[in-house]
């Protein structure tokens, strides 16, 4: 018969796009561990209570998970394909913004009329706090869906009106709504974006 080497077991599982898998198990090794260590290295591996002046050989819980199989478990969640009203299909990597790579996305409305200039000016207020992307290439609803594959929290679109109001349109990734927020608000904007949603 072979020794007790533990009296419970679990693991956690997650319903991936192929099926349940483990994704962490938990194991409670009594004390069997410590008593093998001890035996075999002639160490004594016992705690002294002075409550109860006894010694024991603690119990050990063993847990073990993957972080190969967490990534995967994140990215199979977040991934997501939407049809759209107009027919159309969209991709999108909802991540949560804490964890999404970049977390706003700037894009000059065109390539010309001083907007990719001050699209780079916003940029630079930004990038100290979060990871910024700079995107000029093919129209505004490409480079949307684009961010919105990797998974980007937020777009901020510099148009002609921003030269004269200081304001940008914001794009959000879940919902593709769109709001008219001045610059000088943005910072906070993207912080209480990476908060912890209940």
């Amino acid at each position: 018969m072979a020794p007790l080497t533990g009296n419970a077991a679990t693991d956690i599982e997650f319903d991936f796009p192929f099926g349940f898998k483990e994704l962490e198990g938990i194991h409670s090794r009594t004390d069997f561990d410590l008593s093998a260590h001890a035996k075999y290295s002639g160490k004594k591996l016992q705690y002294f209570d002075p409550d109860t002046n006894e010694s024991y050989t603690p119990y050990v819980i063993e847990t073990s998970i993957g972080l190969d199989r967490m990534f995967l478990a994140m990215f199979s969640n977040a991934f997501t394909e939407e049809k759209l009203e107009d027919g159309s299909e969209r991709v999108v990597l909802k991540l949560p913004a804490i964890l999404a790579p970049y977390k706003v996305a700037v894009l000059p409305l065109v390539k010309k009329d001083g907007l990719p200039e001050k699209a780079r000016e916003i940029i630079d207020s930004l990038k100290s706090d979060f990871m910024c992307q700079y995107e000029e290439k093919d129209s505004i609803g490409k480079r949307y869906r684009r961010q919105d594959a990797i998974g980007t929290p937020m777009c901020v679109t510099v148009d002609n009106d921003t030269l004269v109001d200081n304001c940008v349109t914001v794009r959000d990734r879940d919902t593709m709504q769109q709001v008219r927020v001045p610059i000088d608000n943005l910072r906070s904007m993207i912080f209480d974006e990476l908060k912890p949603k209940k």
